[in-house]
């Protein structure tokens, strides 16, 4: 949900729009810096959620944040940019913040793991207390991006000191984009079971719900509205009645117009799936 106007806003378009739980960024998503937060925004923030009831489950990072770079100045840039963005959600009271671990540039997915994971460390080490956790989102894979097959994320779980402080954020697109086949019951169950194998289904903490313009493996993160795309909605019932998934958050992140007509469309279209 757009924080145009004001972060508090966030929770009123998702009041306005029907949902139950939203995700926002907490600043300019294409910037690397940003005002700090103050105590009227905080409280503010704070007390529209518990006046329109809508959960401020997740704050996506910036795009900028690069933690599996090579180069040293960037990765730095981006650790601290990390940090920051944990400070923000703990002074919001959200839970998670979901990341792209980044782009290896070259370097390999090994190194670009090893990199993400220092940079986690590092940011565990400064934010230590905090209730907010890091969520890893699984990528789509285009050009060097690091966490699109699930033994990458586990080997980057594995690398974090304190793992049980970071879990998953299962986006749908790019599982489809990544060559990760969920149109049938068969390929379902076949690809939760390896996500079991390599990462862990306790591991999953929340889920971004989105429908693929590409086709399987393309590796190509274009977000579809639900049941529009080369998904199709079989998936998403699948994973709506996935009792190992209920009272999880699950956020939309499909195409938006200027009044949020589409919010609609695809929170009903999701809401029918699920089965009584």
């Amino acid at each position: 949900m757009s924080i145009v106007g004001g972060l508090d806003q966030a929770l009123i378009r998702g009041q306005a729009v029907g949902c139950d739980a939203i995700q926002i960024f907490s600043k300019n998503s294409n910037q690397w810096k940003a005002p700090p937060l103050s105590i009227s925004e905080i409280d503010r923030f704070k007390q529209t959620s518990k006046e329109t009831g809508v959960f401020p489950a997740m704050i996506h990072t910036s795009y900028l944040i690069n933690l599996c770079s090579p180069r040293d100045a960037d990765w730095r840039k981006s650790t601290d940019a990390l940090c920051m963005e944990m400070e923000r959600a703990e002074a919001l009271a959200i839970p998670y913040v979901v990341l792209h671990p980044g782009a290896h540039l070259g370097a390999g997915p090994e190194a670009g793991v090893r990199r993400a994971a220092e940079a986690i460390n590092v940011v565990h080490a400064r934010t230590a207390g905090f209730q907010t956790k890091i969520l890893i989102e699984l990528t789509a894979g285009q050009g060097t991006c690091v966490g699109h097959r699930f033994e990458e994320v586990g080997m980057l779980l594995q690398q974090i000191e304190q793992s049980e402080q970071v879990g998953v954020c299962f986006d749908t697109c790019h599982v489809f984009a990544a060559g990760y086949d969920l149109r049938t019951a068969e390929g379902y169950d076949a690809v939760m079971a390896e996500l079991d194998h390599a990462v862990g289904l306790y591991r999953v903490w929340a889920f971004h719900l989105n429908d693929c313009k590409k086709d399987l493996g393309c590796r190509v993160d274009r977000h579809e509205h639900i049941g529009q795309g080369k998904m199709g909605e079989a998936p998403f019932a699948a994973l709506l009645n996935d009792r190992r998934f209920f009272g999880l958050p699950m956020v939309l992140e499909t195409p938006k117009g200027p009044d949020d007509r589409e919010d609609v469309e695809n929170l009903a279209r999701l809401r029918r799936l699920v089965m009584a």
